[in-house]
């Protein structure tokens, strides 16, 4: 189908509420039929756009780009492809970004990336290619054509030496060419605001959009929130005191993604970035939820 012209920025600066779903590329053909049921599905709630994420050291390039076709040529979605430095060099990211506008994809969401050994482990830039995803905004951005976004971070990256200087590296990268910026997962509002506040205090009104994450398994929650730098706060945790039964943590983690997405929304947030891990029921739950809180 044919897809809208306008960029994600534009979509966003609009004024209408972005409501946005991010997936990954399979690695099986259950896991492929498992991805386009939750597209399908997902399609029917109109989103601003949808974003598909590239494989720890560039290990599903060509599945990005052929997902994020897909996309483009048998739904009404707008996608962004996700690209980082991780194991490519200079060209070959020229490459992918050629490969990219040729299957009709505008919108890309540039990141250093993460180590094969995980996000904890030490950075290693590869022969020929970038330091920072600073660099890689500059080409995207350079080329033409691409509404470039980038990763935010509202308790730091790992990395970052302070809380302000996170808020630098993301002011730097929307010096760079970046229009807007999606955030890790996290589950404290007051966490997203502060970050909004440090980078408005630079002069830099970049959208952010909050990156929700329900959470439908505190331990494996808790884990990936160790190596991303992401934690779940005391009170969250306390919610789950008592719950046994698999059924009512989900529904527990159900509602608390969406008394978060209600703050958020009511707090001035301009949309919000659903990670579906390839599902769409909870993400349709909580839609449900947020519609009946509305009513």
């Amino acid at each position: 189908m044919t897809q809208a012209t306008r960029s994600i920025a534009e979509r966003i600066r609009s004024g209408e509420r972005s409501i946005s779903f991010e997936f990954f590329p399979p690695k099986d053909e259950a896991g492929e039929t498992q991805l386009w049921q939750a597209i399908r599905e997902l399609e029917d709630y109109r989103p601003t756009f949808v974003s598909v994420t590239y494989g720890a050291g560039g290990s599903t390039r060509d599945r990005t780009v052929d997902i994020t076709r897909r996309i483009v040529d048998e739904t009404s979605l707008l996608p962004m492809a996700h690209l980082t430095c991780v194991g490519h060099t200079k060209d070959e990211l020229d490459e992918i970004l050629a490969a990219y506008a040729d299957a009709g994809v505008a919108n890309v969401l540039a990141l250093r990336g993460d180590p094969k050994e995980g996000p904890r482990a030490d950075w290693t830039p590869t022969d020929g290619g970038f330091e920072h995803a600073v660099e890689l905004v500059q080409l995207a951005a350079a080329k033409g054509g691409f509404s470039v976004g980038v990763a935010a971070f509202p308790e730091g990256h790992p990395s970052a030496a302070s809380l302000d200087h996170d808020a630098e590296v993301l002011v730097e990268k929307a010096r760079a060419g970046a229009e807007f910026a999606v955030t890790q997962m996290f589950f404290d509002a007051k966490d997203y605001f502060a970050l909004v506040e440090r980078v408005r205090a630079h002069g830099v009104d970049m959208p952010i959009l909050p990156g929700i994450m329900p959470i439908l398994n505190l331990n494996a929650i808790a884990k990936q929130g160790e190596l991303i730098g992401t934690s779940v706060p005391e009170h969250v945790v306390a919610t789950f005191d008592g719950l046994t039964e698999p059924a009512e943590i989900r529904a527990n983690g159900i509602r608390l993604a969406t008394e978060l997405c209600r703050e958020l929304l009511d707090g001035g947030a301009p949309g919000l970035h659903f990670y579906t891990l390839n599902r769409s029921k909870a993400t349709r739950e909580i839609f449900e939820a947020l519609a009946a809180l509305q009513a």
